[in-house]
Protein backbone atom coordinates (compact mmCIF):
# COMPACT_ATOMS: atom_id res chain seq x y z
CA UNK A 1 0.00 0.00 0.00
CA UNK A 2 1.17 3.13 -0.78
CA UNK A 3 2.46 6.02 2.39
CA UNK A 4 0.10 8.32 0.84
CA UNK A 5 -3.64 7.04 1.05
CA UNK A 6 -5.82 8.27 -1.31
CA UNK A 7 -8.75 10.53 -0.05
CA UNK A 8 -11.61 8.57 -2.99
CA UNK A 9 -11.89 5.12 -3.93
CA UNK A 10 -14.61 4.21 -6.61
CA UNK A 11 -15.62 0.73 -6.36
CA UNK A 12 -17.42 -0.80 -9.42
CA UNK A 13 -18.24 -4.29 -10.16
CA UNK A 14 -18.03 -4.68 -14.00
CA UNK A 15 -20.53 -7.71 -15.81
CA UNK A 16 -21.23 -7.51 -19.24
CA UNK A 17 -20.18 -3.89 -19.73
CA UNK A 18 -17.48 -3.44 -22.37
CA UNK A 19 -20.02 -0.88 -23.95
CA UNK A 20 -20.12 1.06 -20.77
CA UNK A 21 -16.57 0.58 -18.91
CA UNK A 22 -15.25 4.00 -20.84
CA UNK A 23 -18.59 6.08 -20.15
CA UNK A 24 -17.98 4.96 -16.44
CA UNK A 25 -14.82 6.10 -15.97
CA UNK A 26 -15.37 9.05 -18.10
CA UNK A 27 -17.95 10.23 -15.86
CA UNK A 28 -16.65 9.08 -12.39
CA UNK A 29 -13.20 11.47 -13.62
CA UNK A 30 -15.58 14.40 -14.42
CA UNK A 31 -17.64 13.92 -11.33
CA UNK A 32 -14.05 13.23 -8.80
CA UNK A 33 -11.28 15.51 -9.96
CA UNK A 34 -12.95 19.06 -9.19
CA UNK A 35 -12.96 17.60 -5.74
CA UNK A 36 -9.36 15.98 -5.76
CA UNK A 37 -6.67 14.39 -7.76
CA UNK A 38 -5.76 12.21 -5.43
CA UNK A 39 -8.02 9.44 -6.04
CA UNK A 40 -8.49 5.61 -7.27
CA UNK A 41 -11.15 3.64 -9.72
CA UNK A 42 -11.20 0.06 -9.28
CA UNK A 43 -13.10 -1.84 -11.22
CA UNK A 44 -13.87 -5.82 -10.75
CA UNK A 45 -14.38 -7.50 -14.22
CA UNK A 46 -16.61 -10.62 -12.13
CA UNK A 47 -15.44 -12.53 -15.24
CA UNK A 48 -17.78 -11.43 -17.98
CA UNK A 49 -18.42 -12.94 -21.22
CA UNK A 50 -17.65 -10.12 -23.13
CA UNK A 51 -14.13 -8.07 -23.47
CA UNK A 52 -15.34 -5.69 -20.64
CA UNK A 53 -11.63 -7.27 -19.36
CA UNK A 54 -9.57 -6.14 -22.36
CA UNK A 55 -11.01 -2.45 -21.76
CA UNK A 56 -10.23 -2.48 -18.35
CA UNK A 57 -6.54 -3.06 -18.89
CA UNK A 58 -6.19 -0.31 -21.13
CA UNK A 59 -7.76 1.73 -19.06
CA UNK A 60 -5.50 0.88 -16.73
CA UNK A 61 -2.48 1.31 -19.21
CA UNK A 62 -3.62 4.68 -19.80
CA UNK A 63 -4.27 6.10 -15.99
CA UNK A 64 -2.38 4.89 -12.65
CA UNK A 65 -5.25 5.71 -11.09
CA UNK A 66 -7.47 2.48 -12.55
CA UNK A 67 -7.07 -0.98 -10.92
CA UNK A 68 -8.07 -3.82 -12.82
CA UNK A 69 -8.90 -7.51 -11.49
CA UNK A 70 -10.47 -9.96 -13.04
CA UNK A 71 -11.95 -13.34 -10.56
CA UNK A 72 -11.41 -16.79 -11.87
CA UNK A 73 -15.38 -17.21 -12.21
CA UNK A 74 -18.66 -15.61 -11.97
CA UNK A 75 -19.11 -15.61 -8.42
CA UNK A 76 -21.42 -12.85 -8.19
CA UNK A 77 -21.68 -8.84 -7.80
CA UNK A 78 -21.64 -8.42 -4.31
CA UNK A 79 -18.18 -11.33 -4.08
CA UNK A 80 -17.04 -8.73 -6.83
CA UNK A 81 -17.95 -5.98 -4.47
CA UNK A 82 -15.71 -7.62 -2.08
CA UNK A 83 -12.58 -8.00 -4.29
CA UNK A 84 -12.80 -4.26 -4.84
CA UNK A 85 -13.48 -3.38 -1.33
CA UNK A 86 -10.00 -5.55 -0.35
CA UNK A 87 -8.10 -3.74 -3.36
CA UNK A 88 -9.24 0.03 -2.34
CA UNK A 89 -7.05 2.06 0.05
CA UNK A 90 -8.90 5.46 0.15
CA UNK A 91 -10.28 7.14 2.98
CA UNK A 92 -13.86 7.42 1.69
CA UNK A 93 -15.22 4.70 -0.42
CA UNK A 94 -17.82 4.81 -2.73
CA UNK A 95 -19.48 1.65 -4.69
CA UNK A 96 -21.88 1.95 -7.45
CA UNK A 97 -23.51 -0.57 -10.23
CA UNK A 98 -21.27 -0.08 -13.80
CA UNK A 99 -24.66 0.01 -15.36
CA UNK A 100 -24.88 3.90 -15.20
CA UNK A 101 -28.50 4.06 -13.66
CA UNK A 102 -26.13 5.25 -10.40
CA UNK A 103 -25.01 8.38 -11.86
CA UNK A 104 -21.53 8.92 -10.91
CA UNK A 105 -22.21 12.79 -10.83
CA UNK A 106 -23.69 12.06 -7.44
CA UNK A 107 -20.77 11.42 -5.77
CA UNK A 108 -19.64 14.75 -4.93
CA UNK A 109 -22.58 15.58 -2.52
CA UNK A 110 -22.89 12.57 -1.21
CA UNK A 111 -18.90 13.45 0.00
CA UNK A 112 -20.17 16.59 0.98
CA UNK A 113 -22.89 14.91 3.13
CA UNK A 114 -20.83 12.57 4.37
CA UNK A 115 -18.06 15.56 5.88
CA UNK A 116 -20.63 16.78 7.52
CA UNK A 117 -20.09 13.79 10.37
CA UNK A 118 -21.76 10.83 8.82
CA UNK A 119 -19.73 7.32 8.06
CA UNK A 120 -21.50 6.99 5.26
CA UNK A 121 -24.33 7.98 3.36
CA UNK A 122 -26.66 5.65 1.27
CA UNK A 123 -27.74 7.01 -1.99
CA UNK A 124 -31.80 6.61 -1.57
CA UNK A 125 -33.20 6.50 -5.48
CA UNK A 126 -36.30 8.70 -5.46
CA UNK A 127 -37.61 7.55 -9.23
CA UNK A 128 -36.48 3.85 -9.64
CA UNK A 129 -36.31 3.28 -13.35
CA UNK A 130 -37.57 -0.37 -13.23
CA UNK A 131 -40.09 -2.09 -14.54
CA UNK A 132 -42.90 -2.38 -12.55
CA UNK A 133 -42.23 -6.30 -12.09
CA UNK A 134 -38.78 -5.72 -10.43
CA UNK A 135 -40.33 -2.58 -8.53
CA UNK A 136 -42.74 -4.89 -6.80
CA UNK A 137 -40.85 -7.95 -6.58
CA UNK A 138 -38.31 -5.79 -4.59
CA UNK A 139 -40.92 -4.23 -2.07
CA UNK A 140 -41.95 -7.61 -1.38
CA UNK A 141 -38.86 -8.63 -1.04
CA UNK A 142 -37.55 -5.87 1.95
CA UNK A 143 -40.74 -6.39 3.57
CA UNK A 144 -40.26 -9.81 3.84
CA UNK A 145 -36.57 -9.24 4.86
CA UNK A 146 -37.84 -6.62 7.17
CA UNK A 147 -40.18 -9.22 9.16
CA UNK A 148 -37.52 -11.94 9.28
CA UNK A 149 -34.82 -9.70 10.17
CA UNK A 150 -36.66 -7.50 12.72
CA UNK A 151 -34.50 -4.60 11.06
CA UNK A 152 -35.72 -2.06 8.89
CA UNK A 153 -34.64 -2.33 5.20
CA UNK A 154 -35.52 0.25 2.13
CA UNK A 155 -36.15 -1.31 -1.18
CA UNK A 156 -34.93 2.26 -2.35
CA UNK A 157 -31.53 1.82 -1.00
CA UNK A 158 -29.05 -0.64 -2.87
CA UNK A 159 -24.87 -1.03 -3.01
CA UNK A 160 -24.85 3.10 -3.96
CA UNK A 161 -23.06 5.05 -1.51
CA UNK A 162 -20.37 6.46 0.26
CA UNK A 163 -18.40 4.71 3.12
CA UNK A 164 -16.03 5.85 5.29
CA UNK A 165 -12.50 3.83 5.21
CA UNK A 166 -13.70 2.65 9.22
CA UNK A 167 -17.04 0.93 7.79
CA UNK A 168 -15.40 -0.72 5.21
CA UNK A 169 -12.73 -2.34 7.53
CA UNK A 170 -16.04 -3.73 9.68
CA UNK A 171 -17.46 -4.54 6.24
CA UNK A 172 -14.54 -6.82 5.59
CA UNK A 173 -13.94 -8.24 9.08
CA UNK A 174 -17.26 -10.27 7.70
CA UNK A 175 -16.03 -13.25 5.71
CA UNK A 176 -19.09 -15.25 4.89
CA UNK A 177 -19.86 -16.36 1.83
CA UNK A 178 -23.04 -15.57 1.19
CA UNK A 179 -22.42 -11.93 1.30
CA UNK A 180 -25.08 -8.77 0.23
CA UNK A 181 -23.21 -5.60 0.42
CA UNK A 182 -26.36 -3.46 2.21
CA UNK A 183 -27.34 -5.66 4.56
CA UNK A 184 -23.73 -6.12 5.26
CA UNK A 185 -23.36 -1.95 5.94
CA UNK A 186 -26.78 -2.24 8.01
CA UNK A 187 -25.28 -4.72 10.24
CA UNK A 188 -21.89 -2.95 11.11
CA UNK A 189 -23.63 0.07 12.31
CA UNK A 190 -21.81 3.81 12.29
CA UNK A 191 -23.49 6.99 12.09
CA UNK A 192 -25.39 7.33 8.71
CA UNK A 193 -27.52 9.41 6.48
CA UNK A 194 -29.57 9.16 3.03
CA UNK A 195 -29.30 11.39 0.12
CA UNK A 196 -32.06 11.26 -2.59
CA UNK A 197 -30.45 10.70 -6.12
CA UNK A 198 -31.74 10.54 -9.12
CA UNK A 199 -32.19 6.95 -10.67
CA UNK A 200 -31.40 6.92 -14.52
CA UNK A 201 -32.45 4.08 -17.21
CA UNK A 202 -30.38 1.63 -17.80
CA UNK A 203 -27.99 3.03 -20.64
CA UNK A 204 -27.77 -0.42 -22.53
CA UNK A 205 -29.06 -3.77 -23.01
CA UNK A 206 -31.03 -5.53 -19.86
CA UNK A 207 -29.82 -6.86 -16.45
CA UNK A 208 -28.10 -9.97 -16.06
CA UNK A 209 -30.58 -11.16 -12.77
CA UNK A 210 -33.07 -12.96 -14.31
CA UNK A 211 -36.10 -14.15 -12.32
CA UNK A 212 -34.46 -17.55 -11.06
CA UNK A 213 -31.18 -15.20 -10.06
CA UNK A 214 -32.97 -12.66 -7.92
CA UNK A 215 -35.21 -15.87 -6.27
CA UNK A 216 -32.05 -17.75 -5.49
CA UNK A 217 -30.39 -14.43 -3.81
CA UNK A 218 -32.94 -13.69 -2.18
CA UNK A 219 -33.47 -17.19 -0.59
CA UNK A 220 -29.53 -16.75 0.15
CA UNK A 221 -29.51 -13.39 1.78
CA UNK A 222 -32.92 -14.58 3.97
CA UNK A 223 -31.12 -17.32 4.86
CA UNK A 224 -27.49 -15.92 5.58
CA UNK A 225 -29.39 -13.07 7.88
CA UNK A 226 -32.28 -14.51 10.03
CA UNK A 227 -32.61 -17.67 11.70
CA UNK A 228 -35.97 -16.64 12.18
CA UNK A 229 -37.44 -18.87 9.53
CA UNK A 230 -36.25 -21.66 11.49
CA UNK A 231 -37.73 -20.34 14.83
CA UNK A 232 -40.90 -20.27 12.82
CA UNK A 233 -40.56 -23.57 11.78
CA UNK A 234 -40.73 -24.53 16.08
CA UNK A 235 -43.60 -22.19 16.22
CA UNK A 236 -45.32 -24.16 14.07
CA UNK A 237 -44.58 -27.78 15.03
CA UNK A 238 -45.80 -26.43 18.81
CA UNK A 239 -48.72 -24.72 17.23
CA UNK A 240 -49.57 -28.69 15.22
CA UNK A 241 -48.96 -30.18 19.36
CA UNK A 242 -51.34 -28.01 20.45
CA UNK A 243 -53.85 -28.69 17.80
CA UNK A 244 -53.53 -32.47 18.62
CA UNK A 245 -54.41 -31.47 21.95
CA UNK A 246 -57.45 -29.61 21.02
CA UNK A 247 -58.30 -32.56 18.71
CA UNK A 248 -57.95 -35.02 21.70
CA UNK A 249 -61.56 -34.06 23.20
CA UNK A 250 -63.38 -34.31 19.94
CA UNK A 251 -62.19 -37.74 18.38
CA UNK A 252 -62.83 -39.05 22.35
CA UNK A 253 -66.16 -37.37 22.32
CA UNK A 254 -67.09 -38.62 18.16
CA UNK A 255 -65.88 -42.82 19.61
CA UNK A 256 -67.91 -41.77 23.08
CA UNK A 257 -71.13 -41.24 20.56
CA UNK A 258 -70.32 -43.65 18.17
CA UNK A 259 -69.57 -41.50 15.07
CA UNK A 260 -66.23 -43.76 15.28
CA UNK A 261 -66.51 -47.52 14.70
CA UNK A 262 -63.00 -48.36 13.55
CA UNK A 263 -61.04 -49.96 16.58
CA UNK A 264 -57.80 -47.75 16.68
CA UNK A 265 -58.94 -44.89 14.55
CA UNK A 266 -58.93 -42.13 17.70
CA UNK A 267 -55.81 -43.10 18.72
CA UNK A 268 -53.58 -43.66 15.90
CA UNK A 269 -54.89 -40.06 14.70
CA UNK A 270 -54.08 -38.46 17.72
CA UNK A 271 -50.83 -39.57 17.97
CA UNK A 272 -49.91 -39.09 14.30
CA UNK A 273 -50.83 -34.77 15.27
CA UNK A 274 -49.13 -35.03 18.23
CA UNK A 275 -45.75 -36.82 17.47
CA UNK A 276 -45.74 -34.85 14.30
CA UNK A 277 -46.03 -31.74 15.87
CA UNK A 278 -43.43 -32.77 18.67
CA UNK A 279 -40.85 -34.25 15.69
CA UNK A 280 -41.07 -30.86 13.67
CA UNK A 281 -40.73 -28.45 16.72
CA UNK A 282 -37.29 -31.06 17.52
CA UNK A 283 -35.79 -30.71 13.52
CA UNK A 284 -36.35 -26.96 13.93
CA UNK A 285 -34.49 -27.21 17.32
CA UNK A 286 -31.56 -28.89 15.73
CA UNK A 287 -31.76 -26.93 12.77
CA UNK A 288 -31.08 -24.03 14.10
CA UNK A 289 -27.89 -25.54 15.62
CA UNK A 290 -26.80 -27.34 12.65
CA UNK A 291 -27.26 -23.62 10.61
CA UNK A 292 -25.15 -22.09 12.83
CA UNK A 293 -21.93 -24.34 13.21
CA UNK A 294 -22.75 -24.79 9.11
CA UNK A 295 -21.87 -21.08 9.24
CA UNK A 296 -19.05 -21.46 10.75
CA UNK A 297 -17.40 -24.10 9.64
CA UNK A 298 -17.07 -23.17 6.24
CA UNK A 299 -13.86 -21.94 5.14
CA UNK A 300 -13.64 -20.84 1.11
CA UNK A 301 -12.39 -18.07 -0.35
CA UNK A 302 -15.11 -15.35 -1.27
CA UNK A 303 -13.48 -14.98 -4.95
CA UNK A 304 -10.59 -15.69 -6.68
CA UNK A 305 -8.64 -13.32 -8.17
CA UNK A 306 -7.23 -14.73 -11.88
CA UNK A 307 -5.97 -11.42 -13.51
CA UNK A 308 -4.79 -7.92 -12.33
CA UNK A 309 -3.38 -4.77 -13.59
CA UNK A 310 0.06 -4.10 -12.59
CA UNK A 311 -1.02 -1.32 -10.33
CA UNK A 312 -3.77 -3.19 -8.43
CA UNK A 313 -3.53 -3.62 -4.51
CA UNK A 314 -4.00 -7.18 -3.57
CA UNK A 315 -3.99 -8.82 -0.48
Amino acid sequence: MSSTRPLLSVVSPVYRAEALVEELVRRIRASVEPLTQNYEIVLVDDRSPDDSWDIIKQLAVSDSRIQGIRLSRNFGQHQAITAGLDCSQGEWVVVLDCDLQDQPEEIPALLARAQLGYDLVLARRTNRQDSWSQKILSRLFYQVLTFLTDTPQDAAVANFGIYHRRVITAVLTMRENIRYFPTMVRWVGFRRAYLDVAHAERAIGLSSYGLGQRLRLALDILLANSDKPLRLTIKSGLLLAGGAFLFVPVTLFRYWVGQISQPGYASLIISIWFFSGLLLSVLGMVGLYIGKTFEQVKNRPIYIVDEATDNAYLL
